[in-house]
């Protein structure tokens, strides 16, 4: 005799409802901030070629982990991890942090970021001022095991370093790429010639170099990364033990492990950038663009400008595109600091000055920024 399943219905009806309403309010949210401003760039030094900047400061949330944020959630929901009432945590070092705060509040959540303690000061005021609570840990290395701690007493771990390669569907759905290449679309040249960003958690370049190869384009994908960064390092052995071989001040890029995101095969270039350039280029976009953006976003200038030089001394044309990451506000006490800077031994004068020669010029020098050990 075949017996009934007890489903003890009370529970699991009411908490498919809640489930049902916080992914409408996920869907809700993403309507009315579907997109953000594709910012064109012009540079003397490089006639022929466009450059392009989309300001994913401008989400709700403030930077580019807006979009990763609403994919971890929506994940977490759709696999029956994350339930009502039950808190959130997650690793990051701020601004993944804040756009997880910020749903978090909006579905009525509780949510904890395990940050590293030299964290930006900004970034933790932002985290609690959305409701959040920070978790500060001295070594940043132990992040992950402070996170597992939480999620071991029974918060939903989001985990954006181990599931940000998979929460955004890269085949569509509104992802940056998909963004990008509608943005592009009636531009003089349409088709980038390469798509810039960083590797943080790595899904921002898992889901860009998938969605190129699904959609059969010949755009490649260029990862720019803090110098001797543990992307950088494993990308060139293929080595996933390999370590970075510095520290780095540039935040939210620059892993010091090969994180479980990053999907080598999908990156066609990487470009190592030393931390006095990517603050040089950051101080820079405020003067290109009008409003301050973070040093991640200094980092992917510097390799447009490396790109494009190449580009003109093989005589191409055509149009790169890269991402603002985040507003450099969070940054003011830290990267737009000069005593900050000069207690770290941080010059960006002779950075700065190079830099402007290659707008100016189209041309790279190499020997004007050293990539040290």
């Amino acid at each position: 005799m075949n017996h009934p399943i007890a489903l003890q219905p009370h529970r699991t009806s009411h908490d498919r409802a809640w489930v049902h309403d916080a992914l409408d309010a996920l869907a809700q949210e993403a309507a009315r901030s579907a997109d953000t401003h594709l910012l064109k760039l012009a540079l003397p030094g490089f006639p022929g070629i466009d450059f392009y900047f989309k300001d994913e400061a401008a989400h709700p949330s403030g930077s580019l982990k807006h979009r990763l944020a609403r994919s971890l959630y929506l994940y977490a929901l759709c696999n029956g991890r994350l339930h009502e009432g039950q808190p959130v945590v997650d690793a990051s070092s701020g601004s993944t942090a804040i756009s997880e705060a910020w749903f978090a509040r909006m579905l009525g959540l509780s949510f904890t970021a395990v940050m590293p303690a030299c964290t930006a000061p900004r970034k933790i005021r932002d985290v609690q001022a959305l409701g959040g609570r920070c978790d500060l840990v001295e070594d940043p290395s132990q992040v992950h095991a402070r996170a597992a701690e939480h999620a071991a007493r029974g918060a939903c771990h989001l985990d954006q370093f181990g599931l940000a390669e998979r929460a955004t569907d890269w085949r569509g759905n509104n992802n940056i790429a998909e963004s990008i290449i509608q943005q592009m679309a009636r531009e003089p040249q349409p088709m980038p010639a390469w798509i810039v960003c960083g590797a943080g958690t790595g899904g921002t370049s898992a889901t860009i170099g998938r969605y190129l190869r699904y959609r059969r384009l010949d755009t490649r994908l260029c990862v720019a990364e803090p110098s001797g960064s543990g992307f950088v390092q494993g990308w060139r052995t293929r080595d996933r033990n390999a370590a970075a071989r510095r520290p780095t001040l540039i935040e939210g890029i620059g892993r010091p492990r090969v994180e479980s995101g990053f999907l080598f095969e999908v990156v066609d270039h990487v470009i190592e950038v030393p931390d006095a350039a990517s603050i040089a280029a950051a101080w820079m976009l405020e003067d290109l663009l009008g409003r301050r953006y973070g040093g991640s976003s200094g980092t992917n200038l510097v390799a447009c400008l490396q790109l494009a030089a190449t580009m003109r001394a093989r005589g191409e044309r055509g149009s790169i595109v890269s991402l603002l990451c985040d507003p450099g506000e969070r940054y003011a006490e830290t990267l737009f600091d000069p005593t900050w800077l000069a207690a770290r031994g941080v010059d960006i004068a002779p950075a700065r000055a190079a830099l402007e020669r290659c707008m100016a010029t189209g041309v790279w020098t190499p020997s004007a920024f050293p990539l040290a050990g």
